[in-house]
């Protein structure tokens, strides 16, 4: 199965009423579970043994995050969300502020930002996804730290 297909299975299955998916495909094997009462997914890359069937697992951190004990946590921080436009994670992955671990962020709070400027990356499954902004401004907030594991939707940024 192509990469893109399966971003699109994850896009798709976290945004449908779905709690739970699993998809086998020769030698592949996607499963993937959702908390709908905190939208967060759970899914990540394969893991390819030389010999055998590829599983997709959950990291550690991702599964603890979707106990329903997160919830309260998930409340407190978008009660903290300052008014303003919000630049929402495309995927499930790492961000990263800057394009090398040595090089200047992509911005800082307090920047001016045009349409379609590069804030920052998510990693997933191995590629790096530019998130661009999607408005005029000045970046109010950075909602996220470098190297953090952010969910679909997520909220990254507050352009003003």
């Amino acid at each position: 199965m192509e990469l893109e297909k399966i971003i699109e299975l994850i896009h798709t299955v976290s945004e449908s009423n779905l709690t739970q998916f699993t998809m086998e495909e020769g030698n592949l094997k996607i499963s993937m579970k959702t908390d709908k009462q905190t939208k967060i997914v759970a899914a990540s890359a394969p893991v390819m043994p030389a010999a055998g069937p590829a599983v997709l697992t959950a990291p550690q951190e991702m599964v603890a995050a979707s106990v329903p004990a997160a919830a309260p946590a998930a409340a407190e921080t978008e009660e903290e969300i300052p008014a303003g436009n919000i630049v929402k994670s495309p995927l499930v992955g790492t961000f990263y502020n800057a394009p090398s671990p040595d090089a200047e962020p992509f911005v800082k709070e307090g920047d001016t930002v045009k349409k379609g400027q590069v804030l920052g990356i998510v990693e997933a499954m191995k590629l790096m996804n530019e998130i661009e902004s999607e408005f005029d401004g000045t970046v109010e907030k950075i909602l996220v730290s470098n190297e953090q594991v952010v969910e679909y939707g997520q909220p990254l940024f507050v352009i003003k």
